[in-house]
């Protein structure tokens, strides 16, 4: 059991537990009212989709995933959203629906490396069941003309990820994060659009350090990214 402020997330059944990447994706992505329907692709245990229910109390929030989303449906129950949560236990390759304004993803990333013997660590983590041309091709069915996708991949993934879109996706923001002032990026948060609606906008490109170095001390900029959900902050 992981606690947040305003919700709680059980996770006992998911193969993938709560951790940094998906708190990061959560709190980083940009919202605005007029985000109504908000696709989670690989929502797990649900995480990201409750803490996009938290920060929009407007919209709509699907979550999908290749593995059971019981768990998910649990948490959002036990929520003060679950009126505005759907879950669906289905592969995106299959799924169909109205576009939406809004879609997020922690997706599985590791495309070269060895499998885990886990099956259900294999799926979420390695890129297996989902390509990363598949993931284009799903958001590109399932976007808005003016929708935005944003997702968390390490930074080399990020630059393949980038490859396989180019032409059909265009980055507009991008956060590279470090561990540590003394470490090189581990992670990157992309936010890309249709080329034809991000063709006024350039390429929006920051840093973010999540701890100072020194144990359990954290930067103000982490902190205040991540305050609306962390118990300790």
């Amino acid at each position: 059991m992981f606690r947040f402020k305003q919700f709680t997330i059980r996770q006992e059944r998911c193969p993938m537990k709560v951790g940094t990447d998906g708190v990061l994706l959560g709190a980083w992505v940009p919202t605005s009212a007029a985000d109504l329907r908000v696709l989670d692709i690989g929502t797990g245990t649900g995480l990201i989709a409750l803490m996009l229910a938290q920060r929009l109390p407007g919209a709509s929030i699907t979550g999908i995933d290749i593995d059971s989303v019981e768990q998910a449906r649990e948490n959002a129950a036990a929520s003060p959203w679950n009126a505005r949560l759907t879950f669906h236990s289905c592969a995106v390759q299959t799924f169909h629906d109205a576009p939406f304004d809004l879609i997020v993803s922690n997706p599985p990333f590791f495309v070269d490396s060895l499998i885990c013997p886990d099956a259900g660590r294999t799926a979420a983590r390695h890129a297996v069941h989902l390509t990363f041309g598949e993931l284009r091709d799903a958001v590109l069915r399932l976007l808005a003309p003016a929708g935005r996708f944003a997702l968390i991949l390490p930074v080399q993934e990020a630059g393949r990820f980038l490859n396989v879109c180019a032409g059909q996706l265009q980055p507009v923001r991008r956060t590279d994060v470090r561990t540590t002032p003394r470490h090189p990026a581990k992670r990157s948060l992309l936010e890309l659009m249709r080329p034809e609606a991000a063709a006024t906008a350039g390429l929006e490109r920051t840093e973010l350090i999540i701890g100072t170095g020194e144990h359990e001390c954290y930067t103000p900029e982490y902190r205040m990214l991540t305050r609306d959900f962390y118990l300790k902050f």
